[in-house]
């Protein structure tokens, strides 16, 4: 490069989520590593934050209670937030009045999921109305949405507009490749391709189960408790409530979060980030699918070669221990090497940056 490349990233980055904000932080830490000050492009829309707030308020269906802690977890948020670097603010609904870029990277998380409750189909994701001189998209997902209706015309004329695109998972893939008529790379999240430094705190202390997730099923609760009873760890639920949880931790906030999955004994999980961060630190987990995220999380775990530890409908404790009793598989962490080195490279070369003899 002859100079800085004004870069921006362009997601989900105020979402009252874990997922969110790490995928973020670690996709600036990518293109910091090769060489990019990047910052966020802060899209502010007052509908957004308010289904968002109230999501996060109350944030499992059919669930009361426990209001103080989903608030005292938002505030933790809202501090992070404010540690990021962030574009000034424009309207989520008139990016005209965004600066100009040399660069926009859109992604990762769920930013072309057409039935996303509140960005679903906002153009400012395709690619529509960006000011900058290059698109790209790295990691991006279509998260749960239905395939088979396809891209409409006009989505797919936006994303005709990437200089270079790469989603996370073989949907997305699927149905943007089709759109445009070319295949279309699948790349790691960026919390695997980019992984944050060391979160771990005191690793001394006592030895516990990280639940993370909500809306478990009954057979899946029951086979982690009874695996857990019997090595004598405690279930401790992050983030959400759990009632068949030994403690919870609601109002972590996401470097919490890291720490706190980084120091677990074994992990069980629903959620993507959940898998994303055994993974990233080689912890034993187990995970179920539901209708929300069987798809990306089947994605990922064909593509890190994980399928085992994504259970059946009905697991019994001998499925969970034959998965947490081991540690993980060799050929995981050599799948997510191999893969980690691919998506780098897309990146280093989507960027136009030189390779290191």
């Amino acid at each position: 490069m002859d100079g800085p490349v004004k870069t921006g990233v362009l997601t989900f980055h105020r979402c009252i989520n874990y997922g969110s904000y790490w995928q973020a932080r670690c996709l600036l830490d990518g293109l910091a590593s090769f060489g990019h000050d990047a910052v966020l492009l802060d899209h502010a829309s007052a509908r957004v934050d308010r289904v968002e707030w109230r999501c996060a308020l109350r944030p499992v269906p059919g669930q009361s209670g426990d209001r103080a802690a989903y608030r005292a977890k938002t505030r933790r948020f809202f501090e992070a937030f404010q540690a990021l670097p962030m574009s000034p603010a424009f309207p989520l609904d008139a990016p005209h009045a965004m600066e100009r870029y040399d660069t926009v990277v859109v992604g990762s998380d769920e930013v072309w999921n057409l039935s996303h409750p509140w960005y679903g189909r906002v153009p400012l994701f395709y690619g529509a109305g960006l000011n900058a001189r290059r698109k790209i998209a790295y990691a991006a997902s279509i998260g749960h949405h239905d395939t088979q209706g396809g891209l409409d015309g006009n989505l797919s004329r936006h994303l005709r507009g990437f200089d270079a695109i790469s989603v996370r998972d073989d949907a997305s893939a699927s149905l943007v490749g089709h759109a445009l008529g070319t295949q279309i790379e699948v790349v790691l999240d960026p919390c695997l391709a980019f992984p944050p430094g060391p979160e771990a705190g005191n690793t001394t202390g006592s030895p516990y189960l990280a639940l993370y997730g909500h809306g478990f099923s009954p057979a899946f609760a029951e086979a982690v408790r009874a695996w857990a009873r019997r090595r004598g760890w405690p279930v401790v639920s992050i983030g959400y409530r759990n009632e068949w949880a030994d403690r919870h931790w609601i109002e972590a906030g996401p470097h919490e979060f890291a720490t706190f999955m980084a120091n677990a004994g074994a992990v069980a999980t629903g959620f993507f980030h959940g898998c994303v961060f055994a993974l990233r630190h080689r912890r034993p987990f187990v995970c179920e699918g539901s209708w929300y995220r069987g798809t990306k999380l089947r994605c990922l775990m064909r593509q890190v070669g994980g399928e085992r530890h994504l259970l059946g409908p009905t697991p019994t404790m001998h499925d969970v221990a034959t998965l947490l009793d081991a540690p993980l598989p060799s050929h995981i962490e050599t799948r997510i090497a191999a893969l980690r080195r691919s998506s780098r490279r897309f990146l280093r070369d989507a960027l136009h940056v030189p390779a290191v003899a």
